[in-house]
This record gives structure tokens, C-alpha cells and sequence, in this order.
């Protein structure tokens, strides 16, 4: 049976569509989105992931997750116009043990602007592990510049929440005398918050 010049174009038009919307279908329900769900006392905060662009940082907090290592420790760190930081640390200013830390995913194109949340780490650019923080605004001097500056590593952003995170940012703080095992030697925390304000479950989204 010989197809007229009308129906080749139809059948085409019809491929084209059924092609467009199998495309649309994929990108938009074949990649699954990540959300962490941190319930503190102060209410819940929920956190998109983005294994995309930091796959190392992100398979590593969600390790730390899914083993409940982040139920009953605290914010630790709150800073006014800066970041609040958590991960490390129980209510009775005891930091826990954590595996070895990750290689430093900073240049990776996200940016700590306001609600992302990043790596914590010392000095060295390759020892982020468990600590983490939430940035209360945007701070550019955070992000990567170059490899003698390579900033935090952005893993994901606040999506629900953020109301609960100017809420943290707002409690009262001071100097909290920390003893520190690996140094044998007690260390002055500032910005430490006057009552703690804790974590007390995290867990992946279902």
C-alpha cells in the first residue's frame, strides 16, 4: 500500500511527539530527587540534594544519615549574617568519632548562597567528614576562587525550612569551653548556642 505525502507527514508529526514527550517524561520523572530531612527542636528542616554536581560529598552525608550518626547532635556553631554549622558534636559538647574524610568537591560550579548547604573543614581542603553548614546569606568569599583558595563544597539547598534556620540563627550564643581528646587540651567555642538546639532525627525523605 502506497502512503500519500498527508500521511508520511502525519505518522512523522505523531513520531515527533510521541519521541518529544518520552524525552519530557524522562527528564522530568527519571532522576530522583534527594531530600534529607532534618527534625530538630526547633522545628524541621529539609534538604535537596545534588549528587549531579558534588557525588562524593553528597554519597558521604547521606552515609552519615542513613546511619543515624546526625540523631542527638547539635548546632554547635551559630553565626548572625553568616552560617548555623552542625554534625559533630552531642549535647554534651562530646564530638563524635566520624570515618576519613572526603576529597574537597568546591569546584563544582554551586555557590554558598543563601540556604545551600556545605562541608565543613579545617585548613586542609581534603578533610571535610561529617560537620556541616547552612548559609544565612550569600557568602561569596566561601566560594572556590582557585586551587591555593578552593572554598567549601556546596552539596544541596534548603527547600522547606528555612524558616526553622532564621529561627536557629537567632538564639542566644556564647563561649563554650570544649575539651578536645586529640589535642589533650580544653579549646574556647564562640558562638556556641546558650541551649542547645538539637538534631534529633535525620533521615532520607521516602
Amino acid at each position: 500500500m502506497k502512503l500519500g505525502r498527508k500521511a508520511i507527514l502525519s505518522i512523522v508529526f505523531i513520531v515527533v511527539l510521541t519521541t518529544s514527550g518520552l524525552i519530557a517524561w524522562t527528564q522530568f520523572f527519571g532522576s530522583q530527587t534527594e531530600i534529607v530531612v532534618l527534625e530538630t527542636t526547633l522545628g524541621n528542616i529539609e534538604i535537596e540534594l545534588d549528587r549531579q554536581h558534588a557525588p562524593l560529598t553528597v554519597e558521604n552525608f547521606v552515609s552519615y544519615v542513613k546511619s543515624g550518626f546526625y540523631d542527638g547532635t547539635i548546632f554547635h556553631r551559630v553565626y548572625p549574617g553568616f552560617v548555623i554549622q552542625g554534625g559533630g558534636y552531642t549535647t554534651n559538647s562530646t564530638e563524635k568519632a566520624t570515618k576519613a574524610p572526603i576529597k574537597l568537591e568546591s569546584n563544582n560550579g554551586l555557590k554558598n548562597t543563601a540556604g545551600t548547604i556545605a562541608m565543613a573543614r579545617t585548613n586542609v581542603a581534603d578533610s571535610a567528614m561529617s560537620q556541616f553548614f547552612i548559609n544565612l546569606v550569600n557568602n561569596n568569599a566561601l566560594d572556590y576562587a582557585s586551587s591555593s583558595n578552593p572554598g567549601y563544597a556546596v552539596f544541596g539547598k534548603v527547600v522547606s525550612g528555612m524558616d526553622v534556620v532564621d529561627k536557629i540563627a537567632k538564639v542566644e550564643t556564647g563561649t563554650k569551653d570544649v575539651y578536645l581528646p586529640d589535642y589533650n587540651m580544653t579549646y574556647p567555642f564562640e558562638d556556641w548556642p546558650v541551649q542547645d538546639i538539637i538534631i534529633t532525627r535525620a533521615y532520607m525523605k521516602p
